[in-house]
């Protein structure tokens, strides 16, 4: 079960290896509406898994810690697995997560349930990209836990190890060993509290504060722009709309300009008039750039 939108490549790697799946657009679920939602789908017992990432890719929302002890709650009920992918860890600057050890802490459905895994990545939060390297973290109770259908797929019974020497062996060649000792530093040093991982990609909240602005005084409108019952946070993506426009259609007129983008259809998103627009690759120098193609977007347009 996806909890989108999301990452558009989660589903294609559902249909390469043949697994079903169910979606739904959360964002008109927000809060109270979540638990009524989720059990729609799960009162089933064929759901699995459930994956969602936090902060949001495309939208940028946060589930609040309410929502994930109905997400992680739901899970222990329905005995199901949530893939929680933080591939953003610790990315929603209206909070300050960069203290080790002290409140407040990055929220996370591991504090709900156990039957979790939690993927974590080194490319953004860790501005380790490139380096393609990551961590996923399995509670206790998961790895050691045992399935009557593992063995024979993956030669064991038991979870963790059918994970790591069924799955993982053979999807992947791993990693370099200086990438490992290279994260392995970075993670000491951040735990430490000598090295700040934080303030180094809050530039991409700043980025993302001043692009939006542009967007919205040239006519375009910000798709997913509240959180629950607050104001969607600055951050890595944002996503956009122009009043007469599909998101497909908005994609290739904006190319025209110099502008990319991708179209939400492809996350799961119910909003097919809108676009994911990403900060990454954007840097400040380049606004005035983004400001003139867009002031000539607006005058063709509006």
């Amino acid at each position: 079960l996806f909890i989108d939108p999301g990452f558009p490549v989660n589903k294609h790697q559902a249909n390469v290896i043949g697994a079903p799946y169910e979606h739904f657009d959360v964002y008109d679920y927000r809060g109270d509406k979540l638990k009524a939602k989720l059990e729609s789908y799960l009162c089933h017992g064929d759901i699995a898994s459930i994956l969602y990432s936090n902060p949001n890719n495309p939208a940028w929302f946060c589930f609040t810690d309410q929502e994930l002890q109905v997400i992680g709650e739901l899970a222990t009920k329905y005995d199901c697995v949530v893939m929680e992918d933080l591939a953003y860890f610790g990315m929603d600057f209206r909070k300050n997560y960069s203290v080790p050890g002290q409140a407040p802490f990055i929220p996370s459905v591991a504090n709900y349930t156990d039957n979790y895994i939690l993927l974590i990545s080194s490319s953004k939060s860790f501005s380790l990209a490139g380096q393609r390297i990551g961590m996923t973290g399995i509670s206790n109770r998961l790895f050691q836990s045992k399935g009557d259908n593992l063995e024979p797929w993956f030669g064991s019974d038991k979870f963790g190890y059918a994970y790591i020497f069924g799955a993982m062996y053979a999807l992947t060649s791993g990693v370099s060993h200086s990438n490992q000792w290279g994260l392995a530093g970075l993670l000491k040093v951040v735990n430490n509290g000598s090295y700040n991982f934080v303030d180094h990609v809050k530039e991409y909240g700043d980025r993302a504060k001043v692009m939006k602005k542009l967007f919205t005084d040239n006519g375009f409108n910000i798709v997913y722009d509240m959180d629950d019952n607050q104001k969607i946070a600055d951050g890595f993506y944002f996503t956009i709309s122009y009043p007469g426009f599909s998101g497909v259609e908005l994609v290739e007129e904006l190319l025209y300009y110099g502008i990319s983008a991708i179209s939400l259809i492809t996350t799961g998103s119910e909003r097919h008039e809108g676009l994911r627009a990403c900060v990454s690759l954007t840097g400040q120098e380049r606004f005035p750039d983004l400001e003139t193609r867009l002031k000539a977007f607006y005058k063709d347009h509006h």
